[in-house]
């Protein structure tokens, strides 16, 4: 028996307690080779490579190309609770 396997199993494993697993252990063979399995496995095998395309995205640190603001992106006013510049002296 040659099919694939689900889950952790491959072709040719060998188990635990000896002697090579047969083809179809978790589904019978015939199922295996069924079209809308393979379809079903495809969806699964692309949306897991499109998680792992966002996961990677998201820890990457963002990129940006476009500044909306020029110069050193400096406000024309101060906002702080002090606009002089700092806060009073003591005394």
């Amino acid at each position: 028996m040659t099919g694939g396997v689900i889950g952790a199993f491959a072709c040719g494993a060998v188990a635990a307690v000896g002697g090579p697993l047969p083809g179809g252990i978790l589904l019978p063979q015939e199922i295996l080779e069924t079209t809308w399995f393979s379809v079903l496995a495809t969806f699964v095998a692309l949306n897991t490579v499109a998680y792992v395309v966002v996961s990677i995205v998201k820890i990457l640190p963002a990129v940006r190309i476009f500044s909306r603001r020029g110069g050193r992106n400096r406000r024309a006013e101060t906002r702080s609770i002090y606009p002089d510049g700092g806060p009073p002296a003591a005394g």
